[in-house]
């Protein structure tokens, strides 16, 4: 029925989200979507990583250079006026190319500003977008599916649950697609029954109601019906406003307790006794209607699919693990170029160097049949150089107070946590390191490696007992950790202390100046601004620990229990963005 209520308005309903990942059942619906579409109406898959020159249109570069004037080519989105774009992998779309297609959708034409090009083409597009995520939090962006009138989730259902040769059928649809300008104005009593199971259902935005009235209007033009009638709204509300609901109707309005009724003053006011009784009207039966309608399609786990997408995505969703983005002059994944001067290991964008060039050519005598024989002028201004990002990868460096008679207990608990990570490391392609500080000094035991089996070797025999030199082990980890940052890596601190300073920098016993050296040692971390976790091994948590780890700006977690699986999820959890 969503095939086909969209093939009767793509433009009106903007599209459909069809969550699953590649197989039987999911290609048998975009078959059966397509099938429905006017003949001939174009369907075009737009790649992952379009450009805004294919997907919005831009400068035809070979034909201007031919004509020496600006010459504009259509985008994808364009090209498609009047049919329908598919969107693969659509949870990994950018949010800029996000934000344009809304604009798009919003609008129904592209508007063309670019390259001395000002343009209004028609783009009355639909758009299915295939949501792959794997994981719950990988979705499309929401300034996208929102404006697409439904959501599908295909996963898990194979050939057998597919669509078959059942329902409307492709004459019906174009019937319907032709009767759907003589559906009448709807009545009032259907739109406040929509608004009214929107407010009912938690419906986020308004976007939820609007479009489900337009799909009430295709129905009704599907079921042969020049007016919209309640089986149309219910219809409706349950494929538009169910995938929208953020709580279950019947929690919505609560009827009040006996115990509440009988608490109610008895000198409240009442009702004047000459007030008219208000007019009955049929928008509690179209209300009731289309909220059993959206019950009966609600699933079972709704609150915690609410739970789970309410969550904050954290920045660096689906590459927990990985560090952060870092642009780069010579290699990565290209990001589009910028203006600048062209200096030594730079590289050049020619085409948009070109592109930047060519609607100048009549004023500086260049291209087409100009005197200097076809050549392009190019100036230092046209110059467009290359923009690289690429992935940086991610140094945990857990930093294990290996002093007093607790040590190996506390060793042994890093040395999990360190394993732990390392299983994800050939995947996630993160570094491990450990520096273990006792006696006078800090020793780094592990330098940055990925390497299992090395890491179990070097671990199988850790040192422990005497004095606590934190502020030493602070700063041989943040030496460590800025050498890593020189080789384009992204560093994280882990301290795993009870925090009790009794050694100074300078190898000499005594708390409180050992306490000092700790609190500026803490601050230089700071200062470099290196992400950084401490763990409070105390049998008892104390205040040293917290300021220790406020004038590092670190993380804090009282630990007197500390175990190797619930560091690694504390370390996994910072490296995912969440603190």
């Amino acid at each position: 029925m969503a095939a086909a209520l969209f093939a009767v308005d793509p433009a009106g309903l903007a599209g459909v989200a069809v969550r699953g990942g590649p197989g039987v059942a999911r290609d048998l619906w975009l078959a059966k979507a397509r099938a429905l579409l006017p003949l001939g109406a174009p369907f075009r898959r737009a790649p992952l990583h379009i450009e805004d020159d294919r997907l919005l249109g831009g400068l035809d570069l070979a034909a201007s250079l031919a004509a020496g004037r600006p010459v504009a080519q259509r985008g994808v989105l364009a090209e498609c006026d009047g049919g329908v774009v598919v969107l693969p992998m659509a949870e990994r779309i950018e949010a800029g190319v996000a934000a344009r297609l809304a604009t798009v959708l919003d609008r129904g034409e592209v508007a063309l500003e670019r390259d001395g090009l000002t343009l209004r083409l028609p783009a009355r597009i639909g758009v299915i977008a295939l949501d792959e995520g794997l994981e719950p939090d990988e979705r499309p962006p929401e300034a996208l599916i929102e404006r697409l009138a439904f959501r599908l989730d295909l996963t898990g259902l194979g050939g057998r649950e597919a669509p078959g040769e059942d329902g409307p059928n492709a004459d019906t649809v174009a019937a319907a697609r032709a009767r759907l300008d003589g559906v009448g104005p709807v009545d009032d009593s259907i739109i406040e029954g929509l608004c009214a199971a929107a407010i009912m259902l938690d419906v986020a935005s308004a976007r939820g109601p609007i479009l489900a009235l337009r799909a009430a209007r295709a129905h009704a033009a599907l079921s042969g019906r020049s007016e919209v009638q309640a089986e149309d709204a219910a219809v409706a509300a349950r494929l538009v406003l169910g995938a929208r609901a953020r709580r279950v109707p019947a929690e919505a309005e609560p009827e009040p307790a006996e115990d509440d009724r009988r608490s109610t003053p008895e000198n409240a006011a009442d009702p004047p006794p000459s007030a008219e009784p208000p007019p009955e009207t049929d928008t509690p039966s179209q209300t009731d209607m289309v909220i059993e309608a959206i019950q009966a399609a609600l699933p079972d786990d709704l609150l915690e699919r609410v739970k789970l997408e309410g969550a904050p995505r954290s920045r660096n969703s689906g590459t927990r693990g990985a560090g952060a983005d870092t642009k780069s002059a010579r290699r990565g994944r290209p990001v589009g170029s910028r203006q600048g001067a062209f200096r030594s290991g730079d590289r050049l964008n020619l085409v948009e160097t070109l592109r930047a060039a060519t609607p100048w050519q009549k004023l500086r005598g260049g291209g087409g049949d100009a005197p200097t024989g076809g050549r392009i002028q190019v100036r230092r201004e046209d110059f467009r150089i290359r923009r690289f990002v690429q992935r940086a990868e991610s140094t945990t460096i857990f930093v294990v107070d290996a002093s007093g008679s607790a040590a190996f207990q506390r060793l042994a608990e890093a040395k999990g946590a360190v394993e732990l990570l390392l299983a994800k490391a050939y995947v996630s392609r993160t570094r491990v390191a450990l520096i273990a500080f006792r006696g006078a000094e800090a020793d780094i035991l592990l330098p940055p490696t990925r390497s299992l089996t090395r890491a179990k070797r070097r671990l199988a025999d850790l040192p422990g007992g005497g004095g606590t030199p934190l502020a030493s082990g602070m700063d041989a980890a943040l030496a460590l950790a800025l050498a890593e940052r020189g080789m384009d890596r992204t560093p994280t601190l882990v301290f795993l202390t009870d925090g009790r300073a009794n050694i100074g920098r300078d190898g000499a016993p005594g708390r409180r100046a050992a306490e000092d050296d700790a609190m500026a040692a803490a601050g230089r971390v700071r200062n470099a601004g290196v992400a950084a976790v401490y763990l409070d091994t105390s049998a008892r948590p104390r205040l040293d620990g917290d300021r220790f780890a406020r004038a590092m700006d670190a993380v804090y977690a009282p630990l007197p229990y500390a175990n190797a699986g619930a560091m690694f999820d504390i370390v996994d959890d910072l490296r995912g963005g969440r603190r």
